[in-house]
């Protein structure tokens, strides 16, 4: 039985809509039966159809790393914020400059990080980033000690609404981190 493109659509939008975490193409696809699953171009030229769908609305349809969710537009955050008490925690400006060296320079020692911000880096700094699942241990330098290769994963970005790394800033435009303090403590979507 073949599927009318706008049940295909309505399905796609229910299962992201539904879903606690972001959904792959591939993801998507097991939705359906062999016999009407749609084919891959298909399912890519119905999510752009529905990304224009909410282009003037509160909330987007993004994909990021690690698949396609909904989200709440940065405009409209202020208010949606207010629905949870708790603050989430704040990122030190030490545990920001670790997290920047670490996603700009990956794969990177922590020797490495150390040499670049001038200080040691805190265990505490590190532990919370592996903590967080911001980081991973991608492998090791081939140099005395072994020392840990350390780069980003998947949640990190998830976390900052990146698709690729590529979707960083440039390294120009985070001359000050204060700005960027501020800029994480605004209410996010």
């Amino acid at each position: 039985m073949s599927l009318s493109p706008q049940l295909i659509k309505n399905i796609i939008e229910s299962a992201i809509f539904a879903s606690p975490l972001p959904l792959s193409a591939d993801e998507l696809l097991n939705l359906f039966a062999d016999e009407e699953k749609p084919k891959r171009q298909q399912l890519q030229s119905l999510i752009k159809e529905l990304q224009n769908e909410y282009a003037s609305r509160p909330l987007e349809l993004v994909e990021i790393a690690s698949g396609y969710r909904f989200q709440v537009r940065a405009k409209f955050s202020p208010w949606v914020s207010k629905l949870w008490q708790d603050k989430p925690p704040r990122l030190s400006r030490a545990m920001l400059e670790t997290l920047a060296i670490i996603a700009y320079r990956q794969p990177v020692t922590r020797a490495e990080i150390e040499a670049i911000r001038g200080v040691v880096v805190s265990s505490q700094i590190i532990k919370a980033l592996f903590d967080r699942e911001w980081i991973a241990i991608v492998g090791h330098r081939e140099v005395p000690g072994r020392p840990a290769l350390l780069a980003t994963t998947s949640q990190f970005l998830d976390a900052f609404s990146l698709k690729s790394l590529s979707q960083l800033p440039p390294l120009a435009a985070l001359r000050d981190l204060d700005a960027i303090e501020k800029e994480l403590d605004k209410p996010t979507e």
